[in-house]
């Protein structure tokens, strides 16, 4: 598949299938296998139509592409992005659609390995396994990884310590406002683990008014969802879903430091100048929040827990380069860090992929 109209994206294959069981469309993006086979989880989500399913699928396994080439993994980047069937999806049904999922991915050859996403889990990749093995992020009982939420908070904690050095001359997060944007998996992970660090001061927000429980256990100050974006703090963390700084919001921010969970925080990458300019250093999310790619290859290539977690703690050191390159070349960090992949990949995947 070409680049888009928009020059963006330049993926090896897209996949759209209708689940014969469900009914559901499962949309599956493969970026690139240069480096392995595409790897990225399956995300389950109410969108608003199968074009909106296309172009999640599509941006995503770009991004899955720089976050495994950047992480130095032999892997490539892909997702599937599964358009919500609406009503009740639990019981039967669900494992249901997660049996067509499975069939979408064994469809693939291996191309392709799906994990959990956005609105899957370790229960839903065991019903996949009934139909491919290629398929990663298993309940632990049956010999997987589980959860990689707290491996990826812990990935983020990194990234943000790195940040923190670079900006104010320490990772020591004493004194050092911390704003959570989405308390979902990771979100309430990362702000647990930054409650433990001596002297963070932490503000944590999330649409679910429930998640109100997680800021009082761990004495969190609570925000408004709909301004917490513009809070006044020194870390700006988004673990929500992409697109959090987009071309209003990137005027009100009052931060030093953008650095979180989600994926694809800038709605366009252009954005990342913009915040240049606004001197905000901006960590991007595909080396921030590359702990989750790292667990699920740890599951793949049987890594003990000590091994994965040295693994996920050189995210920091990975920064540090990527900042540095940056100086080097004048270029925002996101730009050194897509640089730094590409690189990677190689020659020949570089020219196709700058002249999509």
């Amino acid at each position: 598949m070409s680049a888009n109209g928009n020059g963006l994206l330049h993926h090896e294959q897209l996949a759209v299938r209708r689940g014969e069981r469900s009914g559901a469309y499962i949309v599956i993006g493969i970026h690139s296998t240069t480096l392995g086979p595409a790897l990225g989880g399956a995300r389950l989500w109410p969108y608003g139509s199968l074009g909106d399913a296309i172009a999640d699928a599509l941006r995503l396994s770009e991004a899955m592409t720089y976050k495994a080439a950047a992480a130095g993994l032999d892997l490539g980047g892909g997702k599937a992005a599964i358009l919500h069937p609406g009503g009740e999806l639990e019981g039967e049904s669900r494992a249901e659609l997660m049996r067509d999922v499975g069939d979408a991915v064994e469809s693939l050859g291996g191309d392709y390995v799906t994990a959990e996403d956005v609105g899957t889990g370790a229960e839903d990749m065991a019903v996949i396994a009934e139909r491919t093995k290629h398929v990663v992020g298993l309940p632990e009982r049956l010999g997987g990884s589980g959860d990689p939420s707290p491996i990826t908070a812990r990935g983020v904690e990194a990234a943000i310590r790195a940040c923190c050095e670079r900006r104010f001359g320490s990772a020591d997060l004493d004194g050092r406002v911390i704003a959570v944007i989405g308390l979902g998996h990771v979100g309430a992970h990362l702000a647990e683990r930054l409650a433990r660090a001596d002297g963070a001061e932490l503000v944590v927000c999330d649409i679910d008014e429930g998640k109100r429980e997680v800021a009082e256990s761990i004495g969190a100050h609570w925000a408004d969802p709909e301004t917490a974006i513009a809070t006044e703090c020194d870390v700006l963390a988004p673990c929500a879903l992409g697109g959090a700084i987009d071309e209003r919001t990137v005027e009100e921010l009052r931060c030093e430091v953008v650095c979180g969970a989600a994926n694809n925080v800038l709605a366009a990458d252009e954005l990342a100048d913009r915040l240049d300019e606004r001197e905000i250093l901006y960590a991007p999310d595909f080396i921030a929040n590359a702990g989750g790619l790292m667990h699920v290859y740890g599951e793949h290539h049987a890594l003990d827990a000590a091994t994965l977690e040295a693994i996920v703690d050189g995210i920091g050191d990975s920064l540090a380069r990527v900042f540095e390159l940056a100086d080097e070349r004048g270029l925002t960090p996101l730009a050194a860090a897509r640089s730094l992949a590409l690189e990677r990949l190689g020659s020949g995947e570089r020219e196709a992929l700058l002249a999509a």
